[in-house]
Order: structure tokens, then sequence, then C-alpha cells
């Protein structure tokens, strides 16, 4: 069985086909294979939203463990962190053999991963659905 990376947390909020769950960081981060890459070891307190999984019931304040493949888990991390900083870095190397002004290349590397943000968010549910979280 693949190695998983889980998180425990409280439901806060239910739909028909999706469960709000607040994650509270711990103390197992410090152990975990991807915890550079993750993002959860840096804050206290994260909100996801998780398809809700068919024939369970749950109720808001809940306990909860959620959890994914540790390779799912660095493919969030890559989209997350490391396409939007090489779209920067290549945007501002690009640009700036353009320009003489630094300033229009950190704005043009910055505006890149705006829109690469964007893109992400319009494309949520799509992307969503690459990934498969246990919710136990």
């Amino acid at each position: 069985m693949e190695e998983r990376v889980s998180h425990t947390g409280v439901i806060t909020s239910i739909t028909s086909d999706e469960l709000g769950i607040e994650i509270l960081s711990s103390g197992s981060c410090g152990s975990c294979s991807i915890k550079s890459a993750c993002g959860m070891s840096e804050t206290r307190e994260k909100h996801i939203v998780v398809p809700k999984p068919d024939g369970k019931e749950f109720i808001i304040g809940q306990p909860v463990k959620v959890s994914m493949t540790a390779r799912q888990g660095g493919r969030a991390a890559v989209y997350a962190y490391l396409i939007p900083a090489l779209l920067i870095i290549f945007t501002i190397l690009i640009i700036s053999q353009f320009s003489l002004k630094d300033w229009i290349a950190a704005v043009a590397g910055i505006s890149a991963a705006a829109v690469y943000y964007l893109v992400l968010f319009l494309f949520r549910r799509k992307i969503r659905e690459r990934f498969e979280y246990e919710v136990e």
C-alpha cells in the first residue's frame, strides 16, 4: 500500500456533495516525508473542501481524519508552489531581456503568477477530480 499523508480536522460545513474541514496542524508534521512541500506545517489552521464520501453520514463539529497518497500531496505542492515560482522566474528573465526597467519585469512576473492562480481557481472542480481524499 502506498504511503498516505493524513491530517486530523473538524467538519465546519456540509453540502450535498462536499465537506468543509478545518485542519489543525500537529506535531506529526515534523516526521512527514513531504513536509517541506506541503504548507500545512507553516500554519496552525487550514480550511479545505473535500468531496463527501458516499454512504457516510457526517455532522458539523465531528472530528475526522483526512488523507491522500504522498504522491498526490507532491502533485498538489507542484501545482501550488513549483509551477508559479517557475512562471515568475522565467517571466522576469524573458521580460528583462526586452525592457530596461526592472519593475516592469517584476510586475509581469507577479501578473503571470496571478493569472496562473486565476486559472487554477476557474478549473478547481476539474483539478479536484484528480485528487482522491479519504475521510475517516
